[in-house]
């Protein structure tokens, strides 16, 4: 007879994890995870090790913040090194519709038949057997849980570091190049927040060097992410997404281009979201020269920088790479 370790897959394995610590404002320590989360717990019925069954935890764990799914750790707060009795969870707010959204008759009816086939078929009968041996625990748990979804596109490999380091309280070190510069300089900041921007990933913090806050592209993190054991205040964390949008937003608002675009290209679909109409074509505004000139050189013709004069130079100057690049290898061949 086949047991439930050959028929339990990693991925069943995940979404069961995942259910449990949504499940649970308090979060379940990893003695309560592997004891009732179906995956862990038929492992360790059937002789699989302790120290096994916690590395199958951190990587699953690992696994579910690269896909954008916010892993907390509340540990000790008067010894971050302390996880001993960590207790884990997924908070159920990022998963929340905002209170001022209505929505018609009409949508309210397919959004409860939707609803409807996902309360019957989005927690497997192990994930609703976990929930019951958790409950048993004496722990509080919030059902039903109609499934989940993560909210990110995660791209560069800085994010899940950072995203642990900003739970934990920990400072980071990373090497960063900057703008304009051929050299990386290398970074210690306190990260408060990540934060998304015109589709990029940016870490909002206080740098040290610097002394001061300071927000850091990811892309341009050229180096792993080093989460050393200094800690700092976790309070210095409150509000930092929205004071690191409302940075963004300002450095934006200083910053427009005049841009002249092709109707009904690639380019005139993407510009125009973010886009205001101009007397010669749209005004689009932008946080970072080089980045910015990057997405409009990969447009080609489709758009014209009218203004101002330092981005036309920095897309015409990629435009000539480009050709010079083509017009080697065609020589070459």
């Amino acid at each position: 007879m086949a047991t439930e370790t050959t028929r339990t897959a990693p991925e069943e394995r995940l979404v069961n994890l995942v259910v449990a610590l949504m499940a649970t404002e308090q979060g379940l320590t990893k003695q309560a995870i592997l004891s009732s989360v179906a995956g862990y717990r038929e492992h360790g019925e059937a002789g699989a090790s302790k120290d096994a069954l916690e590395k199958m935890f951190e990587r699953d764990k690992e696994n579910l913040r690269s896909l954008g799914i916010p892993v907390e750790t509340i540990g000790d707060y008067a010894d971050p090194d302390d996880l001993r009795e960590a207790r884990y969870r997924i908070p159920t707010a990022e998963y929340e519709l905002p209170a001022d959204i209505d929505f018609t008759p009409a949508e309210l009816a397919v959004l409860n038949l939707a609803g409807g086939v996902w309360s019957e078929s989005s927690m497997s009968a192990d994930a609703r057997s976990g929930l019951r041996k958790i409950r048993a625990l004496g722990i509080e748990v919030d059902a039903p849980i109609i499934g989940y979804s993560p909210r990110i596109n995660l791209r560069e490999a800085s994010f899940a570091p950072l995203q642990r380091a900003i739970e934990q309280g920990r400072v980071v070190e990373f090497d960063y190049l900057k703008a304009g510069e051929d050299a990386a300089t290398r970074r210690r900041i306190e990260p408060y927040a990540l934060v998304e921007y015109e589709a990029r990933w940016h870490v909002y913090g206080f740098d040290l060097g610097a002394q001061d806050v300071r927000t850091f592209l990811l892309s341009r993190i050229c180096s792993d992410v080093t989460v050393t054991k200094t800690a700092f205040d976790l309070a210095r964390r409150e509000d930092a997404g929205d004071r690191a949008l409302a940075g963004l937003a300002e450095v934006a608002a200083r910053q427009r281009a005049l841009l002249e675009v092709a109707p009904g290209t690639e380019a005139a679909l993407r510009l125009s979201r973010r886009a205001e109409p101009a007397g010669q074509g749209i005004e689009v505004p932008y946080v970072d020269v080089h980045i910015f000139a990057d997405e409009l050189a990969s447009y080609g013709p489709e758009v014209r920088v009218v203004e101002p004069a330092d981005l036309r130079a920095q897309v015409i100057a990629r435009l000539e790479r480009a050709l010079a690049a083509h017009t080697d290898r065609g020589s070459a061949s």
